[in-house]
């Protein structure tokens, strides 16, 4: 299903190059920002049964080590963050030893993740020598790449065989939700980052080479893939630059896990999560808020629904800042700001697009202002600010056209554009009259009130508005 979304032009977004930098693992969940508070507390239900009942929050005392390495890890991060930040560029006039110093300093701040995690690995592993294991180590991990075969589709357990079948009964809506998860999580990590760093990217290209992943990744029983918020902001903060850095990145997992699983076993947790946690953090722009408050406060709502949800699940949390983003601009396609203009005729414009959700807004206006006065008063309705129309409103434009000829009274549009004029056409509205400027429809109303009055009058005779008395190009009848 993945792979499939990369086909389809309707997710043509910005996608960054380093979703695929950043794939997510089955270390996720273990490493994440909200793993370092985890590490220090332990969770426990006052319920028998798994997943009821209140949580409560018990302190360990081991717990203690997690928290101290925790914080010296994020604390020699930022240390080592300020002095690349700091750190004066090179001159061909320097000595040698202050290039190579220069050189040194470089790499060891632009290759800081690594160091900090090598360094509270040797920490651990120095306190099992001793006996004692104040933190939470990642352990033992699995030699080498399963072997590739294909995935089964069905498994047996004691209580007899699931099929195919029942497992996709079993997914339901996951098996729709789950995709669409990580690619609200990919468009997020890649808006961010492409945004930053001043490129753009193909997006079905990077939804096509997701699916492509996982199709492949099935093969070695892999977890699903795709874009991940820590993942790519340590690429990010380590100076990756292009997809070679990917390349780099397999290469390494690869080897390691060939020839360096054993050392794995003690790298720990918490520094992991430091690692992830000063990576994430730099992309928390405070003072978006402010800048929103001044700006436009109703575009607070989107981002606050965002972060607190994103404390549930990141996934939820860009849904529902989807969905109220969504909301906001339906509110406004539904309810646009109507402009009125008293005179020789009552005038509305629109002062945006007139789309189906709109016509009933449009009529209210038209009926409080119009045809509920006495007595009725003809009106014109300013089609400057719209460029296309749909069915429903030209349904809602016919109903309106009846109820304005029922009270005695015209509706005159103006400044129709070309294709809204096709459609109208089309429909074969009859009484729709077409005016190019507000002049022309006052003229036109008056002689079709000249017209009314004649025909009220016994022994006279209508008016007939000839192309020499009413010329074509002021009044234009598109189907009286």
């Amino acid at each position: 299903m993945l792979r499939g979304m990369g086909f389809g032009p309707l997710y043509r977004r910005r996608l960054s190059n380093q979703n695929l930098l950043s794939d997510r693992t089955c270390w996720d969940c273990s490493t994440s920002p909200g793993s370092f508070f985890c590490k220090c507390i332990t969770l426990s239900t006052t319920s028998e049964r798994p997943g009821t009942g209140w949580l409560c929050f018990s302190p360990h005392p081991h717990k203690v080590g997690d928290a101290v390495l925790g914080l010296v890890c994020m604390l020699l991060l930022l240390v080592l963050k300020l002095m690349r930040d700091h750190v004066p560029p090179v001159h061909p006039e320097m000595p040698t030893g202050v290039r190579l110093s220069h050189g040194l300093v470089w790499t060891a701040t632009t290759a800081r993740n690594a160091l900090v995690v090598s360094f509270a690995a040797l920490v651990a592993y120095s306190f099992q020598v001793t006996g004692y294991q104040p933190f939470v180590l990642t352990g033992k991990t699995p030699e080498g790449l399963p072997d590739a075969h294909i995935p089964p589709f069905s498994v047996t357990t004691a209580n007899g065989t699931i099929s195919f079948t029942e497992m996709v009964q079993g997914m339901g809506a996951g098996l729709a939700v789950v995709p669409l998860m990580g690619l609200l999580e990919s468009i997020a990590v890649a808006k961010s980052f492409a945004s930053q760093n001043n490129y753009r990217i193909d997006a079905n290209q990077e939804l096509l080479a997701i699916g492509l992943t996982n199709i492949l990744g099935s093969l070695f029983s892999s977890y699903p893939v795709t874009g991940s918020f820590g993942r790519t902001a340590v690429n990010a903060q380590s100076g990756v630059c292009t997809p070679a850095g990917g390349l780099m990145t397999g290469a390494l997992v690869l080897l390691s896990l060939d020839y360096l699983t054993s050392l794995f076993y003690y790298i720990p947790k918490s520094a992991l999560a430091a690692v992830i946690i000063m990576a994430v953090v730099p992309l928390f722009d405070t003072k978006i808020v402010g800048t929103l408050w001044r700006v436009k406060r109703l575009d607070l709502l989107p981002l606050c629904v965002t972060f607190l949800l994103c404390f549930w699940e990141v996934q939820y949390g860009i849904l529902a800042g989807t969905l109220v983003s969504m909301l906001i601009l339906l509110h406004s396609v539904a309810r646009p700001k109507i402009q009125v203009s008293e005179g020789p005729m009552l005038v509305l414009q629109p002062a945006s697009g007139l789309h189906f959700p709109a016509i009933e807004t449009l009529r209210e206006a038209l009926l409080s202002r119009a045809l509920e006065t006495s007595p009725p008063r003809s009106a014109a309705l300013d089609c400057t600010h719209i460029c296309n129309i749909d069915y429903t409103v030209v349904l809602g434009l016919g109903e309106l056209l009846e109820d304005f000829h029922k009270r005695g009274a015209t509706l005159a549009l103006i400044g129709l554009q070309v294709p809204v004029l096709r459609v109208l056409l089309s429909a074969d509205l009859k009484g729709v009259l077409y005016f190019c400027t507000l002049e022309e429809a006052v003229f036109g109303n008056l002689v079709f009130s000249a017209e009314k009055y004649l025909r009220q009058e016994p022994g006279t005779q209508p008016y007939n508005g000839s192309e020499d008395s009413v010329p074509e190009h002021k009044i234009a009848l598109l189907k009286a």
